[in-house]
């Protein structure tokens, strides 16, 4: 028995002692501590999983690819589907169809810019040699020598490398067909997630508890219904600015217009900075081959179509769950370019969209309320918009505490001149 007792207060000694330790400790301290290890878990946990995606980057773009496929054309199939089309022949037309189309652009933007090549660079020797008898002759009255160097050595790698740009844009071809090894991965995922993608989407969600596997089964449908949303107003948001700025390009004959209009089609898929680079290509091959005027003229066309895309094309096409906070595009954008190069750049955003969804879902009371919300409201006024803070001038203003002795008059002095003093 006493060794007992002697075990017992031993222990409860030793828990006094920890509790007293607790206690020492300031509740702001220990708070802090808590949050910030739960937090290193959580950011762990979330480089391990974007570490593997970047190892494992053979199956995860292509993966991300056959999503984004598979939103631009699964309404297709389900159309076709209930106009009593057999699923497995309406994933084929769609595929077929697809890829069809997909080769004869990539085949005619290819030969286009081999033809295109000598001509730019042979405008572009002539624009250089104008900006040296500018430079030397104009008002700045540069030095002949300085000047004719530094033109001689541009116009001489320009035609060095001519050759090289051709025989690249031929490399890139001969790339294109190596990369048919990972691309016959990504069309063997995609003609699965047409087929059959429910199916998979409830068998992988079938590891979560059975209490909450049918809110994350909803909140994975009405994800993918926003990149769904996301993928098929890109495109024609994307068509009308290739259309738009090719156009242009093409009626002021400027050299590679086609090209550069595929460019800018590329580019409408990263969002705000894509478009900002193939405007300011095209603008720079413009002007170096046609002279300011022609430059001018085509950042106007590019300014026009940019702004026909922000206020009419984007908000008429895309949902409002789709259209996300501007800052939020940036730096997921940043984030992706950083993390993966340029698929990052291209997945950022619909990653985030789909996220943006799917954790308001799960986060809702109510699945169906959501739903609601997202197809009913107002399809001109985004989610989150970018809105100007209203001023407030008391909001930085610190009140001081009156107390009630600051209202009572000051004691006399004792032993002074007064009353003392009567």
């Amino acid at each position: 028995m006493s060794e007992v007792q002697a075990v017992s207060s031993g222990s409860g000694e030793s828990g006094g002692v920890r509790r007293r330790d607790v206690e020492a400790v300031h509740p702001i301290v220990r708070q802090t501590a808590e949050w910030c290890w739960r937090l290193l878990i959580i950011f762990a946990a979330v480089l391990a999983v974007a570490y593997l995606a970047r190892r494992l980057s053979t199956v995860t773009i292509p993966i991300s690819i056959a999503l984004l496929g598979a939103a631009l054309m699964a309404p297709l199939v389900n159309w076709m589907q209930r106009f009593g089309v057999p699923r497995a022949i309406g994933v084929f037309v769609a595929l077929v169809g697809a890829l069809g189309l997909l080769a004869g652009i990539v085949t005619f933007v290819v030969e286009q810019f081999v033809s295109g090549v000598p001509q730019l660079s042979d405008e572009f020797k002539t624009s250089v040699h104008q900006v040296q008898d500018w430079l030397i002759n104009g008002p700045l009255q540069l030095s002949n020598d300085q000047i004719r160097n530094a033109g001689d050595t541009i116009v001489k790698t320009v035609e060095s490398n001519k050759d090289a740009l051709t025989n690249g844009a031929l490399t890139t071809a001969t790339v294109i067909g190596e990369f048919f090894t990972g691309a016959f991965l990504t069309l063997f995922i995609l003609i699965f997630f047409l087929y059959g993608g429910d199916q998979i989407w409830e068998f992988i969600t079938r590891v979560v508890p059975t209490a909450h596997r049918e809110k994350v089964r909803q909140a994975g449908r009405l994800g993918f219904g926003t990149l769904t949303g996301f993928v098929r107003a890109t495109v024609m948001v994307a068509a009308v600015d290739a259309i738009g700025i090719g156009a242009g390009l093409a009626i002021l004959n400027v050299p590679l217009a086609l090209p550069l209009a595929s460019l800018v089609f590329i580019g409408a898929f990263i969002p705000i900075v894509g478009s900002f680079i193939a405007g300011s290509v095209a603008v720079f091959i413009a002007l170096m081959t046609k002279g300011i005027v022609t430059a001018l003229i085509v950042l106007g066309i590019t300014v026009a179509v940019m702004q026909l895309e922000g206020h009419v094309l984007q908000p008429l096409l895309m949902g409002r769950a789709v259209r996300i906070h501007p800052l939020a595009v940036v730096l997921a954008i940043a984030a992706g370019a950083v993390l993966a190069g340029l698929a990052g750049a291209l997945l950022a955003v619909p990653f985030v969209a789909v996220l943006n969804t799917a954790v308001r879902s799960l986060l809702a009371g109510s699945p169906d309320e959501l739903y609601q919300d997202l197809h009913t409201g107002d399809p001109s006024k985004p989610m989150y918009s970018a809105e100007p803070d209203i001023p407030d001038e008391d909001r930085y203003r610190v009140s001081v505490p009156v107390t009630e002795d600051a209202h009572q008059p000051p004691p006399k002095p004792v032993g002074g001149s007064g009353e003392a003093g009567d």
